[in-house]
C-alpha cells in the first residue's frame, strides 16, 4: 500500500473542492471496496477525504410521492426499510442478496454504485488490465472470462458490474443526485454506469470530484408488484452469474407495463428495454415472457466460456416473469 494523505470533511462543499483541486484524491466512505484495492494496489490515491461523517444517513418521504435515500444509509437500513420494502420490494431483495450481513451493515448506498468490477485480471496488478491501466489490453477475452460480459462488452474490456442494488434502482428509474463545484444535479440511473467502449477505465459518468449525496426514488406504484432474483454459484455472499429485476403491471391478462434490467451481464446494470417493449400490449404468458426475453438477449456476444449465460439469463427473466404474473403474486 502506497502512503497517502487523509483529512475528514466537515461539510459536503468542502469535500467537492477538496478532492476536485487534487488529481491523485478519492473519497472515503465506508471503504469496503476501496480499502481492498488500497491493499492490492490497484487502487493509489494521494489523498483520501472521510465524508462518512456527512449527513447523508437519512431516508425519507419526498413531496412528489417518491423517497430519498441519503448516500451515507447503509444497505442495511434501506432493505428493511418499511417504506422500501412496501413500495419497492425490488429493491429491498437486491440488497439482501449482496452480501454478508457485516458488509451490509457498513456498506453504504453511495459506496455500492461505486463498486468496481470483480474481474480477477482487474484485481491483479501483474496482469493486462485497459480498466486499471488503459492500453495494455484486456486479459479476459483470452483467458478466464466465466463470470463477465454478454452484452454491450467492447474489445477493450469484458468486465460486469458488480452491484446489485444497481440493478433494482436501473429497473426503477432512480436518479442519482451528485454535488460538483458547480452546484447539484440529478443523473438518472440508466446513464449514471458506461459500457466500456474505448475507455474502460471510466465506471460512471462522474467528473473528478463530483460527490454523490443521494439517491431519488420516483413514485411508483407498478414497482409495488416486483421482484429481484440472483443466480449465483453458491446461496450466500457470490457475485451474480444472472440477476434480474422487475416490475409487473397486468391488466385482463394483459401486460399493461413492464421494468426489467439484468445484472451480471454487461459494464452497467442493464435496462431490458427490448424486452419491455415486447411485453407492453402482449398477452401474461409464458410464450410471451419468452420472447420478451429472446428480443433483449438478441444482442448478446457471449465468449467461449459464458455462453451459457444466454440461455441462464433468458430462463431467469421468463421465470421471475411468470412469478410476477400469478394472479396469487403477492
Amino acid at each position: 500500500m502506497k502512503p497517502f494523505d487523509y483529512t475528514r470533511a466537515l461539510d459536503a462543499p468542502t469535500a467537492v473542492a477538496m478532492v476536485s483541486e487534487r488529481p491523485g484524491a478519492a473519497y472515503l466512505g465506508a471503504g469496503t471496496n476501496l480499502v481492498d484495492h488500497l491493499k492490492l494496489g490497484v487502487a493509489t490515491p494521494n489523498l483520501l477525504v472521510d465524508v462518512s461523517g456527512l449527513p447523508f444517513d437519512r431516508i425519507v418521504p419526498r413531496p412528489d410521492g417518491g423517497v430519498r435515500v441519503g448516500a451515507a444509509v447503509s444497505n442495511t437500513d434501506l432493505a428493511v426499510d418499511p417504506i422500501v420494502r412496501a413500495g419497492y420490494p425490488m429493491l429491498s431483495r437486491a440488497l439482501l442478496a449482496g452480501a454478508s450481513a457485516q458488509l451490509r451493515n457498513v456498506a453504504t448506498t453511495g459506496g455500492n454504485l461505486l463498486q468496481r468490477t470483480r474481474c480477477v485480471y482487474f484485481q491483479d496488478v501483474t496482469t493486462a488490465c485497459n480498466k486499471r491501466e488503459p492500453g495494455t489490453g484486456c486479459s479476459a477475452i483470452d483467458g478466464f472470462h466465466r463470470d463477465l460480459a454478454i452484452l454491450g462488452a467492447s474489445e477493450h474490456c469484458v468486465a460486469t458490474h458488480p452491484s446489485d442494488m444497481a440493478v433494482a434502482l436501473a429497473a426503477l428509474d432512480a436518479s442519482v443526485v451528485v454535488l460538483a463545484v458547480d452546484g447539484e444535479r440529478s443523473i438518472p440511473m440508466t446513464d449514471f454506469h458506461r459500457l466500456p467502449g474505448d475507455e474502460p477505465e471510466r465506471d460512471t459518468v462522474l467528473a473528478h470530484g463530483d460527490l454523490i449525496t443521494a439517491i431519488d426514488l420516483p413514485d411508483l406504484p407498478m414497482a409495488v408488484r416486483s421482484t429481484y432474483r440472483k443466480v449465483r454459484d453458491r446461496a450466500s455472499y457470490a457475485f451474480a452469474l444472472v440477476s434480474v429485476a422487475a416490475a409487473l403491471e397486468v391488466t385482463d391478462g394483459t401486460v399493461s407495463d413492464a421494468r426489467i434490467a439484468l445484472g451480471g451481464m454487461a459494464h452497467k446494470p442493464w435496462r431490458a428495454t427490448r424486452a419491455e417493449q415486447a411485453l407492453r400490449g402482449a398477452p401474461a404468458t409464458e410464450d410471451s415472457f419468452r420472447q420478451a426475453a429472446d428480443a433483449e438477449l438478441a444482442a448478446a456476444r457471449p465468449l467461449p466460456g459464458n455462453a451459457f449465460k444466454v440461455p441462464l439469463a433468458r430462463n431467469t427473466m421468463v421465470a421471475v416473469l411468470r412469478d410476477l404474473a400469478r394472479e396469487d403474486w403477492a
